[in-house]
């Protein structure tokens, strides 16, 4: 018992000779986990930037929906029938023909969902935004996974009667409604043939990543939306459409804004959408018209995300390595600056494992130190970016602690080898170095 007590006595002596020597020479020791500090720090910065611009797509793919496929018109480069020079006739997109055989033909679908825009801005009272209107189903609003904040959503009611509601998104409410309720108010939906009234019976949840403007991302945006029954725009707009620019006049005929193909089960999901493209292939000779898989985009964003986390983990693992071999070089030194001191320890009793341990100790504070620090500079560093530059960040736990745990095992690694040179110095010779 006597001497296991020796033992610990002398394993806490040489752990505080340890960190009293680092306390001894502060600068030196700072100036040794610098390397640690910015590369840890530059781990989780980089990894919460990463983070944050991956969920930000990740749920804005969501937010279209992995059951859907969503089928765009596109307008082509150039007239397809002109009527006069200033006049333009437009007949493009998905069609009447196309929904019927989708809905004829293809297996597995759940629901076929019309978007029909029928005017290119909204007005109430003295203020107008010029953001669109469209048609559509109750469907949509659980295809797109959005809920509604106030209100109702469109009904089959609304549907069967036609009626001269809308739903509005949380932007037009900001814009048109800024200290009002707009739920029972009326908006007018204003285009080329006119203006009409819809009665407001429901406000939806804004969607944070809907468009996401900021990103350059070509997806609708929910909030700038106000959406009204099908049926109303169908019997009160028709298919074609008039816009008129620069002195002219452009009138087209387009069926379908958008079509959602709402599949039953995700994983038909790309099946169907092969089904889909070959069904528009074979009834279009022009290219009007675009196929987008959001469950395709979202594995195509999960495998770059696992790329980009990996290339991430190698670079900050280069940084940690340079961080630790300037903790190997600077213990190195050490060793040959204490080499009198550790032949005197030697010749007092000390053995070969506590010397070990004493630098050991030193390498493994200043590497953990280090990690502390870098994990508090990155977390600073992450939040003044958000801040500052607008771009979302997110820190995971997950990062700090592999974070800090890599530091801690550059420590050891890169520190046992000082260690280890000091332990095995002769203490004869070491008494006699000067």
């Amino acid at each position: 018992m006597a001497i296991r007590t020796i033992n610990l006595s002398l394993i806490f002596e040489t752990i505080w000779l340890g960190l009293n020597n680092l306390r001894l020479h502060k600068l030196r020791s700072a100036l040794t986990a610098l390397g640690i500090i910015f590369g840890v720090a530059a781990v989780i910065c980089m990894l919460s930037i990463s983070e944050g611009a991956s969920a930000d797509e990740m749920r804005l793919i969501q937010l279209l929906g992995t059951r859907n496929i969503i089928v765009n018109s596109v307008k082509p480069q150039g007239p397809v029938q002109a009527s006069d020079e200033t006049t333009y006739m437009l007949d493009y997109g998905v069609t009447h023909d196309d929904y019927k055989l989708i809905e004829a033909t293809v297996p597995h679908v759940n629901a076929l969902i019309p978007l029909k825009e029928v005017a290119n801005a909204v007005q109430y009272q003295d203020k107008k935004i010029e953001w669109p209107v469209l048609g559509t189903t109750p469907e949509f609003f659980t295809a797109v996974n959005v809920s509604v904040a106030r209100g109702r959503a469109i009904t089959d009611l609304d549907m069967h009667d036609n009626k001269q509601v809308c739903v509005i998104g949380s932007a037009v409410v900001d814009e048109l409604f800024a200290y009002e309720d707009p739920i029972g108010k009326s908006v007018y939906a204003q285009s080329a043939f006119g203006i009409q009234p819809f009665r407001i019976v429901g406000v939806l949840d804004q969607v944070i990543t809907a468009g996401a403007p900021a990103r350059d991302v070509q997806d609708r945006n929910l909030n700038r939306e106000t959406y009204i029954p099908y049926s109303t725009a169908k019997s009160q707009y028709g298919s074609i459409s008039r816009r008129q620019s620069s002195g002219s006049r452009e009138t087209f005929k387009v069926d379908y804004t958008s079509l959602y193909v709402n599949v039953a089960d995700i994983n038909r999901v790309l099946p169907v959408s092969g089904m889909v493209a070959r069904i528009l292939e074979r009834n279009h000779d022009d290219k009007d018209y675009e196929v987008r898989v959001p469950l395709a985009r979202l594995r195509l964003a999960q495998q770059k995300e696992r790329n980009k986390k990996v290339m991430l983990g190698l670079i900050a693992g280069i940084s940690l390595v340079v961080g630790g071999i300037g903790i190997m070089n600077i213990m190195l030194a050490t060793v040959t600056m204490r080499t009198r001191e550790i032949g005197i320890r030697r010749a007092l009793g000390a053995k070969q494992r506590h010397i070990t341990v004493q630098f050991l100790v030193e390498a493994v504070v200043l590497s953990t130190t280090g990690g502390l620090l870098g994990v508090a500079l990155g977390w600073l560093s992450a939040h003044s970016i958000n801040r500052f530059a607008n771009w979302d960040t997110i820190i995971e736990p997950w990062t700090i602690i592999v974070s800090f745990t890599l530091s801690a095992l550059v420590g050891i690694f890169f520190g046992m080898y000082p260690a280890i040179t000091a332990a095995k110095l002769d203490p004869i010779e070491a008494l006699r170095h000067e």
